[in-house]
């Protein structure tokens, strides 16, 4: 039997999360240094753990104050499609209004916009996007 828990603040191991992101956004696997990142940025970050494998993500950056920032919200594709994504997300939006934030934000691509307007409760917004590089 799967068992499947959540786990906040897990302690990050860089080359299982790089290889759960490179699954979930297709892409080729590159170590990051994700725990290094995390310390330094992030306000919260929650894992999904099947049978203590890594199988979801998804970590909150914030401004310090009232905004906080959903990210890198990654579900491994053997497991998509189970709720996974949308509890990840309305874990990481517990912790950050339990640290006081008032507002959350999401930045998401057209085909997500079911998943976080309809099953994880964000409202659209207007917003503008500049390119650095």
């Amino acid at each position: 039997m799967t068992e499947l828990k959540y786990v906040v603040r897990f302690p990050v191991d860089d080359r299982e999360l790089s290889f759960l992101h490179a699954a979930a956004f297709e892409s080729e696997p590159e170590v990051h240094a994700w725990a290094e990142r995390l310390e330094r940025w992030a306000l919260t970050w929650v894992g999904a753990f099947s049978n203590d494998q890594l199988v979801g993500f998804v970590q909150v950056s914030w401004d310090g104050g009232a905004h906080a920032f959903v990210l890198d919200t990654a579900v491994h594709p053997d497991h998509g499609r189970q709720g996974i994504g949308k509890q990840l997300v309305l874990t990481a939006a517990s912790e950050a209004r339990a640290a006081g934030c008032e507002w959350l934000h999401v930045d998401f691509e057209p085909h997500l916009s079911a998943f976080y307007l309809d099953a994880c409760g964000f409202r659209p917004t207007d917003a503008g996007l500049l390119k650095l590089r």
